[in-house]
Formats: structure tokens, sequence, C-alpha cells
């Protein structure tokens, strides 16, 4: 297996270390066990230390992303009229389908934002937009938003670490790391209560 954080530290002066970045945010967008996050961090980091371009990192790792969470997206589509044959009218996962479907309708931007936040929350939401078929040009809309939102933070994150800790570049890493998950806590905490909230809510009657 590569080590992608190891590759990184090693290009960090080369063009090269740019299309690390594509690579990995590219893999991260499905594959659970590349560390995207880490990466960008410590590419943030040596940019604040002056050694890489932030501009060129967050441009990078945005694109990387883009196009990463453009695959499980179109994996959905395809599987989609298969996966809704199997589910009846009035089972659990119709209802659960139903019930996704319309949140993306009142708030998808919403849903795509927040969880690209989120490691296993980006692969559930991607696939699952792709299999009840929301519309691309929204799904590309929000997703490049919620990509260039994720990669400007995670990169800014470990920049003002290599700022404030430029004759120390693992405590910057370590401080860009710790922010990362603090960060990515309090939107998860945020998501879950606005979804308690949902839940508790009141149908309303229907005439």
């Amino acid at each position: 297996m590569i080590d992608w954080l190891a590759l990184a530290e090693s290009l960090i002066a080369s063009p090269w270390l740019y299309a690390v970045l594509i690579a990995v945010s590219f893999l991260d967008s499905f594959l659970p066990l590349i560390p995207s996050e880490p990466v960008v961090i410590v590419a943030g980091v040596y940019a604040g230390t002056g050694q890489t371009d932030i501009v060129l990192v967050i441009a990078a790792t945005t694109l990387g992303a883009f196009l990463g969470d453009l695959l499980p997206y179109a994996v959905g589509r395809l599987l989609g009229a298969r996966v809704l044959a199997r589910m009846p009218p009035g089972s659990r996962r119709r209802k659960a389908h139903d019930w996704f479907v319309r949140e993306l309708e009142a708030r998808g931007g919403f849903v795509l934002v927040t969880t690209r936040f989120i490691p296993v929350g980006r692969y559930l939401a991607t696939l699952s937009t792709g299999l009840v078929g929301y519309p691309l040009r929204k799904y590309m809309l929000f997703v490049g938003f919620a990509t260039a939102s994720w990669s400007a933070y995670t990169a800014l994150t470990g920049y003002l670490g290599g700022v404030v800790f430029q004759d120390n570049a693992l405590l910057g890493i370590a401080v860009g790391v710790g922010l990362a998950f603090v960060v990515t806590g309090v939107i998860e905490a945020v998501r879950v209560v606005r979804r308690r909230r949902g839940v508790a809510a009141p149908d309303p009657a229907v005439d």
C-alpha cells in the first residue's frame, strides 16, 4: 500500500506534489482507507513555511475531490433502477429511499456540503445521491462548492499551523490535524441535532 503521507513529504519541493494531491483527494472520495486530510494538511503546513504554493494546494485538492465525487454518483445512477426495483412500496428501505429524496429536494446543498467534511458521510451521500437520481447539474454545482470549501478549509488549517509554528513543522502538522478533527466533530454534532429535530417535528396534517 502506498504511504501517501511519506510520498507527499518527499515531494514537498517538487511540482509532482500537486499531482499527488489530485490523486489522493480523488481516491479518498470513494476509498475510505485513503488518508487525504493529513496529506492536504501537510501540504498546507509547508505552504505556511513557503515551500509550497497554498493556491495550488487548494486547486489541486479541489480538482481531485470534485472528480472523485463524480464516480460514486455515476455508479449510483447506473445501479439506481435495479436498487429501486428491489424496494417494494411500504418497505423500510423504500421509506428510507423516499425520505432521502425529500431531503435532497428540500436541502440538497446542505446535505452535500456538510457530509463532505465527514469521511464516512461523504461516501454514503454521493453514492445515495446517484441512486435516487438527483439531477446531475445541481449535483455538480453543490459538489463543486463542497469540494472547494473542504479543500480550502483543510489546506488553510495546515497553513495556519505552518505560519504559527514555522520552526517546528511537526507541531504545525499536529495542530492542523487537531483543528480538523475539532471542526469535523462540530459539523457532525450539528448534523445530528438537526436530524433529531427533524424526526421530532410532527408531520403537518394532510386534508
